[in-house]
């Protein structure tokens, strides 16, 4: 009878294999831990200086005033959000009007002449006028959306996606067009994963993306699909487009560079990131172009810089945490061309804009999940822990401004009010006014010398002003002891006091649980 083999060496055996299994996944973890991605910097890779520095604004005209465009989320097709203000756009504010939406204001509206467009939380699409916070007219389209609108004036069309019709999950939403006069629905074009891509026209084209990593191009006037370009993950930004070319990226981390007349992919690039997974990697974010290069912040905690032209990567600086916030870039006064955004680390950041290096920054004290705006020399933003928004000197990072309510993108403007976006609300915020120089105080009346009063009259021989005439009569003598009679003195000193009047505020802050919001935009991340 053949001998058995013994138990005892095939327990070793297998504790063997285990030890080496576990001994290979330290060393697994152990590469992942020190190529862990790095602050990198290329700064003379494709950069375009500006020409001039920190212009002032030109004074306008009220026809200028009377047709302002601010069409689209950032400002401008290349999504950098710097809106160069008139000089008396600045703090202190004071609030004009307060418009109460009643749900999460988590995009802020566009503007077209005299009215603002906005769609919220809930999918209720408004028009409002900026003069007095009344409402135009409001359209009920979904159950959830994610994204500022689009303006397409000349087809007097506005354009905006819901991320769903029914329920409070992505999924099931669609893409409208609507008549800015009166809001009616031109055309509708379904989306199946959703969509919270802010929308960029231009032309009669309008571009926008989806859940499911399309990115459409559709005619703005009948909905016609032109081309649709995949992406290797969900598109959650709203493209950029500069130069005839669009820029955007996605949840696997890649970014991309597409031909807005056909779709043509001209570069794709991955960020280091995304190599080991564990939920990093992932572009929410939509980009700003300037300067030759192209800015995105990423979950994986970096904010990058990549060539326009090719896709190269001109720099990536770390901040600690994720990088919800889409990027303003400016060209600040004696500072040089910067770019500001800020991170799930509690601080608020400028970068070099060529070099990614730190130029200062400024601690928030909570999360910043939405996008910082410029306007003039005063940079925005909302801190999400606190729902407040905090104005900072561009140059400095000196702070100008809090206000006692925020979330995410807080502010847009005109040419004569910023508009601050609150959790819940809207506030008109005008510029102080003037202080009226003060009246001068009257002085008081002084009694002259006799000398004085006496004055010279015609020869009437009629007294005047209770003088005697000059043919005087033969004095008599005065009796003893009679006090001669001195005339009081009609014109008694006055006391003036100035009193101002102060305004009382009132603001019906809309509150809504924070977790509420947390785990909703946890489905959408």
């Amino acid at each position: 009878m053949p001998r058995l083999i013994p138990r005892r060496p095939l327990w070793r055996g297998l504790l063997a294999a285990a030890i080496l299994i576990v001994a290979f996944a330290i060393a697994a973890v152990v590469v992942i831990v020190s190529n862990k991605p790095h602050n990198v910097s290329h700064p003379n890779l494709e950069f375009t200086t500006p020409t001039s520095s920190g212009a002032a604004p030109t004074h306008l005209k009220p026809t200028e005033i009377d047709n302002f465009q601010w069409p689209v989320y950032g400002y401008t097709q290349s999504r950098t959000r710097d809106f160069d203000a008139p000089p008396d756009l600045q703090p202190p504010l004071h609030v004009g009007w307060t418009y109460n939406d009643g749900a999460l204001l988590e995009f802020p509206p566009v503007i077209y002449h005299q009215v603002m467009f906005l769609i919220d939380d809930d999918a209720s699409a408004k028009a409002i006028n900026v003069k007095t916070g009344k409402v135009i007219w409001q359209r009920k389209l979904g159950t959830l959306a994610a994204a500022s609108p689009a303006v397409a004036g000349k087809q007097g069309e506005v354009l905006m996606p819901t991320l769903s019709n029914h329920g409070h999950s992505p999924g099931s939403g669609s893409f409208y067009a609507l008549s800015m006069t009166t809001g009616k629905i031109i055309w509708r074009r379904p989306v199946g994963a959703g969509s919270e891509s802010s929308p960029i026209v231009s032309g009669r084209t309008v571009y926008y993306g989806d859940g499911a990593g399309n990115l459409y191009a559709r005619d703005v006037i009948n909905g016609h699909l032109d081309w649709a370009y995949h992406a290797s993950g969900a598109i959650k930004g709203g493209p950029a487009l500069v130069g005839g070319v669009l820029y955007f990226g996605d949840y696997s981390g890649r970014a991309y560079a597409v031909r807005a007349s056909d779709g043509h992919q001209i570069w794709a690039v991955s960020t280091d990131g995304a190599h080991f997974g564990f939920g990093s990697g992932q572009f929410y974010t939509t980009p700003a172009v300037a300067f030759g290069r192209v800015y995105m912040g990423n979950t994986d905690g970096f904010v990058y810089s990549f060539g326009a032209a090719n896709g190269k990567l001109a720099w990536a600086t770390h901040t600690g945490g994720y990088v919800y916030a889409s990027a303003a870039v400016a060209d600040p006064k004696g500072v040089g061309p910067t770019v500001y955004v800020g991170s799930y680390d509690k601080n608020f950041y400028a970068f070099n804009a060529q070099s990614g290096a730190v130029r200062w920054k400024h601690a928030a004290g909570g999360r910043i999940s939405g996008s910082a705006t410029v306007i003039g020399n005063i940079v925005y933003y909302a801190n999400l822990a606190t729902k407040t928004t905090t104005g900072l000197d561009d140059a400095t990072g000196k702070q100008v401004f809090f206000f006692k309510d925020g979330a995410f993108t807080p502010v847009i403007a005109d040419y004569h009010a910023i508009y601050l976006i609150g959790y819940g609300e809207i506030y008109q915020m005008l510029p102080a006014q003037p202080k009226s120089k003060p009246q001068p105080k009257p002085k008081p009346h002084k009694a002259k010398p006799k000398s004085e009063t006496k004055k010279k009259t015609k020869r009437t021989g009629k007294p005047k002003h209770g003088h005697r005439a000059r043919s005087k009569p033969k004095r008599r003598a005065k009796p003893p002891g009679r006090p001669a009679h001195r005339r009081a003195s009609r014109h008694p000193s006055k006391d003036h006091k100035q009193h101002r009047s102060s305004s009382h505020r009132r603001s019906s802050a809309h509150k809504r649980s924070p977790s509420t919001h947390e785990s909703s935009a946890k489905h959408r991340k």
